[in-house]
């Protein structure tokens, strides 16, 4: 399996100025971040507002240069000019608020913008437009006007609009943090669909511990730098670790966890109310 995504001391620093130009402050939002991504993972970087985690987002589709380290994205260096347009075309990226992504009156010419702008032809478009749409479970909602879409419907006709251009990756920067809990749901399970049927690389950016559970690989970040890293079990079974930086586990985890520590003999690092259920239906039956 060839990187997708490779970072060596990838630094980012915000410089303020005052009017005069003079620099008054240097902020490291990214500090030092190594970072190893293959073709077809699901990766998800977890951290709370401030952490770094939407910097380091902005770095993976070159709206960002790294001020120090290097970072290449499917073997393209990122930072330097004339790369910005391949990186681009590799890594697609869906911001938080679909609303700001979404541009066109009608759903299917929104999502056949971004071919459009990169010179595809109609023919194909339209294909591409088909497809997407499809792949995100909403085709039936084509020659609808997106004002009058849910939040989560929404989401999932900017992920279709990313889709269209065929980007290698997909980095996802908070795309569930203004939805309902239905809205969250559809669209990582829209995702997981693309990561699993399409191959396609996904770079998930969120504070929600539930959506990281089905993750290949995490990603921790604190103050600019990767605390943590492992699969989801291993991040997970941290719990400590990851409440002395602000952060939960899944609240079945931390159920397993309270049980565990009041002498109920069930296995680490419990992920989801599946294995949840599972553990304790084998303690009833043992206890009989």
């Amino acid at each position: 399996m060839t990187n997708m995504i490779e970072a060596r001391g990838l630094t980012h620093e915000y410089i303020q100025r005052d009017e005069e130009g003079n620099v008054q402050g240097i902020q490291t939002a990214v500090d030092h971040v190594d970072l190893d991504v293959k073709s077809g993972q699901f990766i998800s970087i977890l951290g709370h507002n401030g952490s770094g985690k939407s910097t380091l987002a902005k770095h993976l589709n070159a709206l960002l240069s790294p001020t120090e380290g290097t970072l290449y994205i499917d073997g393209i260096e990122a930072g330097k000019e004339e790369n910005i347009l391949n990186i681009r075309r590799t890594a697609g990226m869906v911001f938080q608020n679909p609303d700001n992504q979404i541009i066109a009156s009608v759903v299917e010419e929104d999502v056949g913008f971004g071919p459009e702008n990169i010179g595809i032809p109609t023919d194909e478009i339209w294909q591409r437009v088909e497809k997407s749409l499809k792949s995100v479970g909403m085709w039936e909602y084509r020659k609808h006007s997106p004002n009058k879409l849910s939040g989560g419907q929404k989401q999932r006709v900017a992920i279709a609009g990313v889709m269209a251009m065929q980007p290698k990756c997909i980095v996802l920067d908070e795309p569930t943090a203004m939805l309902d809990p239905d809205g969250r749901k559809d669209v990582i399970e829209a995702v997981h669909e693309l990561n699993r049927k399409k191959g396609v690389t996904i770079i998930l950016i969120t504070h929600y511990m539930e959506e990281v559970v089905d993750s290949d690989y995490v990603y921790v970040m604190d103050k600019g730098n990767v605390v943590l890293k492992g699969t989801p079990r291993e991040v997970f079974k941290q719990a400590d670790v990851l409440k002395a930086h602000r952060l939960d586990v899944p609240q079945v985890t931390e159920l397993a966890y309270e049980l565990r520590q009041a002498g109920v003999p069930l296995p680490e690092s419990i992920l989801t109310r599946e294995e949840f259920r599972e553990a304790m239906r084998e303690l009833w039956a043992n206890a009989k």
